[in-house]
């Protein structure tokens, strides 16, 4: 929940509030019923009694405010999480069509290959470097590898890369 804003924090606990009907800061089975049933959905009590049994922590059958922030933060990191999936998709999708291609497919493999394999060899992560994201020159790529190279093996392996990674986000 520190991932959360103040801001986003009232605006949950005024969304809490619609659901919590008679405002004894519980909401229950008759009052996620309501609240569903004002979206035109129909669920079984059943349905309704495990959307209870997902959120409720302390197992009382009721959501209080702090089991209703962490469904929140839940489903808010699991919006970032899919936002970054898009993002990742995007980088590998070169022309931007909605679909990755063979030719696509196979610069992902050199990625994932590059990224898991302990020893990296510089041509790899060269080919990687100069298709993903901005197109870089080779002397840029040259650059970038040097100062990822931090043993001076001539090669990036895994941690060389992956600490190259960290330190330009």
């Amino acid at each position: 929940m520190d991932l959360l804003t103040q801001e986003q924090i009232t605006e949950f606990k005024e969304a809490f509030c619609l659901f919590d009907k008679d405002g004894d800061g519980c909401i229950t089975l008759e009052e996620l019923a309501t609240v569903i049933k004002s979206l035109d959905q129909n669920p079984s009590e059943e349905e309704l009694q495990e959307m209870i049994r997902n959120v409720d922590l302390d197992g009382n059958g009721t959501i209080d405010f702090g089991e209703f922030l962490n469904l929140m933060a839940r489903k808010m990191k699991e919006t970032d999480e899919e936002e970054e999936l898009k993002e990742a998709f995007k980088v590998f999708d070169n022309d931007q069509n909605g679909y990755i291609s063979a030719s696509e497919v196979k610069l992902l493999q050199l990625l994932l290959y590059s990224l898991f394999h302990a020893s990296a060899r510089t041509l790899t992560l060269r080919n990687v470097m100069m298709n993903l994201g901005e197109k870089l020159t080779d002397e840029e790529v040259d650059e970038m590898i040097r100062e990822a190279d931090l043993d001076g093996d001539g090669q990036v392996n895994y941690e060389e890369f992956a600490q190259m990674m960290m330190t330009t986000t």
